[in-house]
């Protein structure tokens, strides 16, 4: 009795281990497609997070540049004003003093619009930048236009007035025109 009751276990131990085989078969199966799934699942995840980021960026990128449109749009506009305000400055400038008291109407007039100017230009958020004999050079906001040796004045001070800037916001527009002194001693 033993040897048949023996070959009935080893039929089913030997149909067992087949039915597990195919189930672990199966099973691995399922394992690799589970891992393939969760690796797109993370490569999707990733892509999507991207495209989040990127849109945002996107975002803040036209706001920023919307915002720079709003305030410095019209720069372009303010530069080419520019000669008109310094050409009426000239005029006011190179009236003789002998002839301020017959033209002081037109002279007023001239000053007046340049007043009207300027005004308009601060609306707009441009303001001049008039350097004062005296003041110390700033690359910043003034171009050297020469530099000279002057008696009484140390180096880097401005020693005259070309022509005034203007500065849009933040941004310089036209930097003032200036002449440096060279002294190296006051």
């Amino acid at each position: 009795m033993a040897e048949p009751e023996k070959e009935f276990l080893d039929d089913i131990d030997e149909a067992e281990a087949e039915e597990l085989a195919g189930e672990m078969e199966e099973m691995d199966d399922a394992a690799i497609e589970l891992d393939t799934l969760r690796a797109e699942r993370d490569a999707l995840q990733d892509k999507f997070m991207r495209a989040l980021a990127d849109a945002e960026n996107s975002r803040k990128r036209a706001q920023k540049e919307r915002h720079d449109a709003e305030r410095y749009g019209g720069s372009r506009l303010a530069r080419d004003l520019l000669p008109v305000y310094d050409n009426m400055k000239r005029a006011v400038e190179a009236t003789p003093e002998d002839q301020k008291e017959v033209a002081a109407a037109l002279i007023e007039g001239v000053e007046l619009t340049m007043r009207e100017l300027v005004s308009v230009l601060k609306k707009h958020g441009i303001d001049p930048i008039t350097p004062q004999v005296g003041d110390k050079f700033d690359p910043q906001h003034h171009e050297a236009m020469f530099e000279a040796p002057v008696p009484g004045t140390k180096a880097g001070e401005i020693i005259q007035v070309s022509a005034d800037g203007f500065i849009m916001h933040d941004r310089l527009l036209r930097p003032a025109q200036v002449g440096v002194s060279s002294n190296t001693g006051g």
